[in-house]
């Protein structure tokens, strides 16, 4: 058990090592945090509209609308600008509980991991390599890839970029330490 509780715990590390340098050090996700001139102005704007915190897609139509008026609706929209909105009512700049819950859940999800790799007959150094980065890329089509189908995201590269290398890194750092060689 001591085997395992270390192993999920490097391998979350360095899960979330690679979740830091993506977003902060190489900055892979700018494209969806870019910085405008006018943000002032549209957040005040958004604040002056009393909205609940939550999402929001932009333009839409209200709910129990007829067949007819969605289809009028959808022609009237084609090709036009729309937005999607994320709006909190207040920015908390204490990320301690959220880095401590992203650690917890990397070593959770490596924990899997390693479970995943004890049912292996002979978890051979390759084998843990490609079960988790076929881990990793199974989460990207899963989240990032379907919401890219539906609502095109901008850092659709970076997401695949994160999906292959953190994990692609954890199984090298798991298949040293639990694996057979080839």
């Amino acid at each position: 058990m001591k085997k395992v509780i270390i192993g999920s715990l490097v391998g979350g590390l360095i899960i979330f090592i690679w979740q830091t340098m993506s977003h902060v050090a190489l900055n892979l996700h700018e494209p969806v945090q870019q910085y405008t001139a006018k943000q002032d102005t549209i957040l005040h704007f958004l604040n002056k509209q009393e909205l609940a915190p939550g999402g929001y897609i932009l333009p839409r139509m209200s709910h129990n609308q007829s067949m007819e008026e969605l289809e009028g609706f959808t022609k009237s929209i084609a090709g036009k600008p729309w937005a999607r909105i994320i709006y909190y009512s207040s920015y908390k700049t204490d990320m301690t509980m959220n880095m401590v819950r992203g650690f917890a859940v990397d070593v959770l999800m490596v924990f899997l991991l390693v479970w995943i790799i004890s049912k292996l007959k002979i978890p051979r150094r390759s084998s843990i390599v490609g079960v988790s980065i076929a881990i990793g890329f199974i989460a990207f089509c899963q989240t990032s890839y379907t919401e890219h189908i539906w609502y095109p995201v901008f850092d659709l590269r970076a997401q695949l970029i994160d999906a292959v290398i953190a994990w692609g890194l954890c199984g090298f750092w798991l298949s040293r330490y639990f694996g057979q060689k080839n």
